[in-house]
């Protein structure tokens, strides 16, 4: 059976709270067709522009993907790019009540220029600047009205002045006393005032000047120094397309090499892992297990231009394609297929093994896979199946999956609806109007 795929159907609605530098991500995209006269520089050619929140913005669109609850807390100035990612989160059912306004302030805008699916140049608008008192401490007065309910508290530090020594002090603190449990994403060299969170996640370049070293250095070496500086726990370094490391306390780590299929942009990628990695850890999942399903979701993200929302089908997907051992899923595996076959095009067929393994059923099956669109489904029909009948029906090219007999199918056909469902009865395939129809 599978692993990864199993733990995935724990994956439950959860309430958690992104802190951080909320910010707007534009994409300038067009093409280059010459360089300019002026200066050597290539020209441009804009055809379209779109923008999406970015900083912590990412981490709460991702959330909002993971299927989670989410609660935002930072700023924005008194602009058109303030409103306008404002707006972008309230359009994604996130809670902004934890978003301020600051009039003094600017709202970052990143301006990445991309042509023929590579960045040209980045344009950023912003300032980095404090918060008033005043601001500050009706923020902090709101943190026990914010934080009720709250599972788990990511926070996302890309240095641009929100999170005050004083309001990050006072964050972990009202977390803490709520036994919320605290995930944070670093910036700068000080990692002393991330003190009570439960794991800092920096990434590899951050870590190695933290710890004051080159990164031709010993990664476990700046990892002890790190843990010297602060009382966390756990170390999580991401480390782009290498994957993940973790340093526990007591000096033992372990590693998490990512698996991808082409790296097209980094970007964001540390966004994706902090969000799934902070569902995991609200659903209960070991570290391990979470760190896991983290490194999957990053390894999806790396794979397009841009930040990218990774969402539960694509990562319901990649979990089949990397930890399915055969393609038999059973009541407790099924929930990642479901999710897996979201706005898949597939087809249905249901057998018994009663009926033997004839060649009448291999060419009927056969004809079904190249006649129908998409995947080929089988619903094995009988309470304890053959296991020979099973092993020789995977082992079939044409065959992609196999859903055993389960209480949870009525609701999988419900939900997930196939292109076309078939019956296989006495060498001949019937076609039915509906799944329910083969648990009759």
């Amino acid at each position: 059976m599978v692993r990864l795929t199993g733990i995935f159907s724990r994956l439950e609605k959860c309430k958690v709270m992104v802190a951080g530098d909320l910010m707007l991500d534009t994409y300038t995209i067009g093409k280059v067709h010459r360089i300019s006269p002026e200066a050597p520089v290539p020209v441009v050619h804009v055809y379209d522009q779109s923008c999406q929140p970015g900083g912590a913005g990412n981490v709460l669109l991702n959330l909002s993907s993971l299927g989670a609850e989410v609660v935002a807390l930072g700023r924005v100035g008194d602009d058109n790019e303030g409103r306008r990612l404002l707006k972008s989160l309230q359009d994604e059912a996130i809670d902004v009540r934890g978003v301020f306004v600051q009039p003094t302030y600017t709202t970052p805008n990143k301006n990445r220029v991309i042509a023929d699916n590579q960045q040209i140049v980045r344009v950023d608008h912003e300032e980095v600047i404090g918060l008033p008192e005043l601001l500050e401490e009706q923020i902090i007065a709101a943190f026990p009205e914010l934080l009720d309910g709250v599972q788990v508290l990511a926070i996302s530090d890309y240095g641009k002045g929100f999170l005050t020594d004083t309001l990050l002090a006072a964050l972990i603190e009202a977390a803490k006393k709520m036994e919320i449990f605290i995930i944070a994403d670093p910036k700068g060299i000080d990692f002393n005032k991330y003190s009570g969170v439960d794991i800092l996640k920096p990434n590899l370049s951050e870590a190695y000047a933290a710890a004051g070293m080159a990164r031709t250095d010993s990664l476990n070496e700046a990892a002890h120094k790190i843990h010297g500086q602060t009382s966390t726990e756990i170390l999580m370094i991401t480390r782009s397309e290498k994957g993940i490391s973790l340093f526990y306390r007591d000096g033992s780590h372990q590693n998490f090499p990512v698996r991808i299929k082409e790296v097209k942009d980094v970007t964001g990628a540390g966004d994706t892992v902090l969000a799934m990695l902070t569902v995991a850890v609200a659903n209960k999942l070991s570290i391990a297990q979470a760190v896991e399903l983290a490194n999957i979701a990053a390894g999806i993200a790396i794979e397009h231009i841009g930040c990218a929302r990774v969402k539960l089908s694509e990562l319901a997907r990649r979990l089949l394609e990397l930890d399915v051992s055969n393609k038999v899923f059973d009541e407790e595996h099924l929930h990642t297929l479901m999710q897996a076959l979201d706005g898949q095009e597939f087809s249905l067929i249901g057998l018994s093994s009663q009926e033997g393994l004839t060649p009448d059923l291999f060419l009927h099956l056969r004809e079904l896979a190249v006649r129908t669109p998409g995947e080929l489904l089988i619903y094995v029909r009988d309470d304890k199946p053959d296991p020979s009948f099973i092993n020789v029906l995977a082992s079939l090219r044409d065959v992609d999956f196999i859903i055993l007999k389960s209480e949870s199918f009525r609701g999988f056909s419900d939900i997930i609806k196939p292109k076309a469902v078939y019956t296989y009865a006495s060498g001949s395939v019937k076609r039915l109007e509906e799944p329910y129809l083969l648990l009759s």
